[in-house]
């Protein structure tokens, strides 16, 4: 346990029921998650009505009987993330690297052996808890990643453990500025979920993703610019149950854009449009709970 995190003593119970309930094998947890998903999906039916909206908006050819049978899928996976997150916080290195394969590490290893910080653009896609782990486990270097804190000390106490307990390094979002500019020499990799909502006070940047006007933050564009990292996009595919294959893909080698070549898409422009591909070729992997295009451009334009 993180020492400097103080539990309140009535939640000392549920600690202890989630450490036991993470020493279980994961098939045994498989099928807690396959009850999970009966009681979320048809008992509380918990946000259907915001999985479906933002299902038929970002694929309206889509006939409604495939838009439900892709939502019961995103639930069902997403209760498997959900057991799959209790399961790393006693999960070995060695089941983690059985379950996660990196195909073409050798794409990350060239840039970090010549001495950079490497940025990985992900997003919540199939399990992304499990993936700087995977990382911390295999790679030989330095795997940190940019995290916001949760406001209940239980649950920010139980998540930093997990996320750590295999070696991965953590940076708090705030921090992260201040972060990269002490350890701009630092040979590591810097994980980053770059498809969270911005504050509408804080859009910079919009697109068309998934035939919607979407803003995404800047975050991983401004630190590339201002460091001179390279910039790798993570895409996550589920094999099978609990096994996952992680491809980086290029965004940025980390110098500077050709004055020549203006009309070069925009680091977060790339990212939108390869998480975009991915997200077609496999939608119910994707986290749908979320209200991810709960702003209009002409509202946050007229904000500015």
């Amino acid at each position: 346990m993180n020492q400097s995190i103080k539990i309140p003593p009535q939640y000392y119970p549920l600690w202890l029921l989630l450490k036991a309930l993470s020493l279980l094998p994961l098939p045994l947890l498989y099928i807690l998650s396959n009850f999970l998903y009966f009681v979320v999906y048809y008992v509380i039916g918990y946000r259907k009505k915001v999985v479906l909206q933002n299902l038929r908006n970002a694929f309206p050819a889509t006939a409604d009987a495939e838009i439900q049978q892709i939502a019961k899928d995103f639930y069902k996976q997403f209760m498997d993330v959900v057991v799959e997150i209790l399961k790393l916080h006693s999960m070995d290195a060695a089941e983690m690297e059985r379950r996660i394969v990196f195909s073409n590490q050798e794409l990350l290893d060239n840039f970090v052996q010549q001495g950079k910080t490497v940025i990985t653009m992900g997003s919540h896609s199939c399990n992304w808890e499990w993936v700087l782990s995977a990382g911390a486990v295999q790679f030989g270097f330095p795997a940190y990643g940019i995290y916001k804190p949760l406001n209940n000390p239980f649950f920010e106490a139980f998540m930093l453990q997990t996320r750590s307990q295999l070696g991965a390094k953590l940076i708090k979002m705030k921090d992260t500025l201040r972060d990269f500019a002490a350890n701009r020499h630092q040979p590591r990799v810097v994980a980053m979920l770059s498809d969270q909502t911005p504050l509408k006070s804080e859009i910079t940047f919009w697109t068309t993703f998934l035939h919607q006007d979407t803003p995404f933050y800047e975050g991983a564009e401004k630190l590339a610019t201002r460091f001179g990292c390279p910039v790798l996009f993570l895409d996550v595919k589920r094999t099978s149950r609990g096994h996952y294959t992680l491809t980086f893909e290029l965004i940025s080698d980390g110098n500077p854009v050709d004055a020549t070549a203006p009309d070069k898409p925009s680091i977060t422009e790339i990212f939108a449009r390869k998480l975009e591909t991915s997200l077609r070729r496999s939608p119910a992997d994707y986290l749908w709970t979320h209200k991810r295009w709960k702003h209009s451009r002409e509202a946050a334009v007229s904000n500015i």
